[in-house]
């Protein structure tokens, strides 16, 4: 399969996520970390005004008002985490639930931690749910996680997120081209703060002006929070993660965004950054996030949550959200999310084949 091929599937299902395979698909391994938490608990009000009963009445799956927690399976900071607490604010400001939702950061090993414990304490169960993202996928295929997207119950995707190379204000690399073309000359000498997930990217990068990205001096992080403090200490010379990890950063001044790996210009704090294409670099990347739930979840579960978030993406403050966070929503759930799913990781498969990072 061709790099234009993986293209057309990614974008068949009408999703932003797409990846321009240059000659090979690099996926280079994250690393663990210790797992760590921190709890915010919000209550909508019980009007039920906007609720998502989607029984029509008070037998509702969640009817009981017990709490749901909703996992954001990596560091305060994080782009999971980010999605939690957006998802969490519009659930309380427009009273879409009548129930507490507690958040909970579950890190470790780019979600893997998480993964696991939802798989094996949660099977059926109502009460937890997730945010998700590509390392579902990653993780398994590489063979560090024993878990995939099809262990747990996929309930809907929320949006697309692109990515961005930052450097401290007062960095030596002016364009995104001096620090790839000096990552090519001796990668060793440039520390390149990721966490596992975010890795791929910045690989396509570096291969794309003909580096080697296996050799690249990759520094894992749990998510945008550590590499922020990472860069502001001096301990990393550029990073690549998520827009809406860095974006207070990139308003204020501290950090400079050197290019982004969407098709197009954003708007907002990232107007005047240009994109990888623009620079002659051929590359292009958006990362999908979504909601997941435990194995044999009940479908009234699952429905109400599908039908809440659907609920959600349409509201005023999502919206306000998203575009402060460079989130392009792009909803999708039941058979065409699951068709996308498939699609998109056999489009992994065949990458990583092509470069013997295929777990054996």
């Amino acid at each position: 399969m061709k790099g234009e091929d993986y293209v057309k599937i990614l974008k068949s299902k009408g999703s932003s996520l797409f990846i321009v395979f240059l000659s090979v698909l690099l996926l280079l391994v994250g690393c663990s970390s210790n797992s760590s938490s921190s709890t915010i608990t919000t209550t909508a009000s019980t009007s039920n005004e906007g609720s998502a009963n989607t029984s029509g009445n008070d037998e509702s799956v969640y009817a009981d008002g017990k709490p749901v927690t909703l996992v954001a399976p990596a560091s305060p900071g994080s782009g999971w985490d980010l999605t939690a607490r957006a998802l969490v604010e519009v659930f309380t400001k427009e009273q879409l639930v009548d129930f507490p939702v507690p958040v909970i950061n579950e890190a470790g090993a780019t979600g893997a931690v998480s993964l696991s414990q939802l798989v094996t304490a949660n099977k059926g169960g109502v009460d937890k749910i997730s945010v998700t993202s590509t390392p579902i996928m990653s993780n398994y295929l590489r063979g560090l996680s024993d878990y995939s997207y099809e262990d747990v119950t996929m309930i809907a995707r929320l949006m697309t997120e692109y990515y961005t190379v930052i450097v401290p204000k007062d960095s030596k690399y002016q364009t995104l081209t001096d620090l790839l073309n000096e990552i090519k000359e001796d990668p060793k000498s440039v520390a390149i703060g990721a966490s596992g997930d975010d890795q791929l990217p910045f690989a396509l990068l570096v291969d794309a002006v003909g580096g080697d990205a296996s050799s690249i001096n990759f520094i894992s992080y749990e998510g945008g929070g550590e590499i922020t403090n990472a860069v502001l200490n001096g301990d990393i010379k550029a990073a690549m993660s998520g827009i809406s990890e860095f974006t207070a950063q990139i308003e204020s001044g501290e950090f400079r965004a050197l290019a982004v790996t969407s098709e197009e210009r954003l708007g907002g704090v990232m107007a005047e950054v240009p994109t990888a294409v623009e620079l002659g670099i051929d590359v292009t990347f958006g990362n999908w996030r979504g909601l997941m739930g435990p194995p044999e979840m009940p479908q009234d579960a699952v429905a109400y949550w599908q039908n809440v978030i659907e609920k959600t993406l349409q509201t005023e403050t999502w919206k306000d959200l998203a575009a402060k966070n460079q989130w392009e929503t792009t909803f999708m759930k039941g058979e065409e999310f699951q068709n996308y799913l498939d699609e998109a990781n056999d489009a992994y498969i065949k990458g990583l084949e092509t470069t013997n990072q295929l777990k054996k």
